[in-house]
């Protein structure tokens, strides 16, 4: 899912975005499992950073006669979203529109905003991603600034959900922002390697709590077990890498050169077996309700 990024805008691809779908889709199955009953027979519904539209139309199918906006700040993403436009076989009605979801502001009361592994694309105010010294790293800088806005709009039990990757310090993360900032590449592809995208899980709960919410915070680990040549690399190439993507946009050549990199320290890091490559995912969970 997209929204702005340390490197202004990354260019997204919907088709590598798909790339192992069925493990992207599994946590929001898990959050929509753990969304309360909704205020409106009708709700409205915002999706934030709705990406290609595949999984806006789960939310289609769990709230049948909701009305649901998908909003995403990539246009490549919402051409292909809007193909699932229109009204909904339970009477409902979906709808995309671009917007920067760090910026976005509601202009209705919503029964639900829900945004999937896109928050950690929010940065804070003034735009730039920064590099935070150790002791303010995952904080979640940003996405955070907009609970608020977003809490407001909510009707009376409506509720706010969303999860996003807690992945940073996995392997995946790490060793890309220490390639990003190596010397070879640091004065393309440095800024904002470092930057601290998500809160912790208690952190979130105490937010959204003196909002006023009724809060339900978890974290999960799924093991993936990742098939095909370099699958760890082909996940990547669909979000973490979209920034340098963008950097090295019209120089094929040096992009294919860091990619050859960072693809020997993923193979060390996440060996292949006889099953295939085992590539555990943190996920981080969140469903405030307004009070009634």
């Amino acid at each position: 899912m997209s929204a702005s990024s340390d490197t202004g805008t990354p260019a997204w691809d919907p088709e590598q975005y798909r790339y192992h779908a069925g493990p992207r889709l599994r946590p929001l199955y898990d959050l929509l499992a753990r969304i309360p009953d909704l205020p409106s027979p009708r709700p409205r519904i915002a999706d934030l950073g709705c990406g290609p539209g595949g999984p806006t139309l789960l939310l289609a199918e769990r709230w049948p006669s909701a009305v649901i906006t998908g909003y995403d700040v990539s246009e490549a993403m919402l051409a292909e979203a809007r193909a699932y436009a229109g009204p909904t076989t339970g009477g409902g009605h979906l709808d995309f529109v671009h917007a920067d979801i760090a910026t976005w502001r509601p202009e209705h009361a919503y029964d639900l905003i829900v945004s999937n592994a896109a928050l950690h694309w929010v940065l804070p105010a003034g735009g730039k991603g920064r590099v935070l010294p150790a002791e303010g790293r995952g904080r979640g800088e940003g996405h955070t600034e907009r609970f608020p806005v977003w809490v407001d709009a909510l009707r009376p039990g409506g509720v706010l959900a969303f999860q996003v990757p807690g992945n940073f310090d996995a392997p995946s993360h790490t060793l890309l922002a220490e390639l990003r900032t190596s010397p070879r590449w640091r004065d393309r592809l440095g800024e904002g390697a470092d930057r601290a995208p998500v809160a912790e899980p208690v952190e979130y709960a105490r937010v959204l709590a003196d909002l006023g919410c009724e809060v339900d915070v978890w974290e999960t680990t799924y093991v993936h077990v990742l098939t095909g040549e370099d699958p760890v690399l082909e996940w990547t190439k669909g979000t973490a890498l979209r920034p340098v993507f963008t950097a090295l946009d019209g120089d094929p050549a040096t992009r294919d050169a860091f990619l050859a990199e960072y693809r020997d320290l993923l193979r060390a890091a996440y060996p292949r077996g006889p099953h295939g490559t085992l590539f555990p995912f943190r996920r981080i969970f969140a469903v405030a309700r307004k009070p009634l």
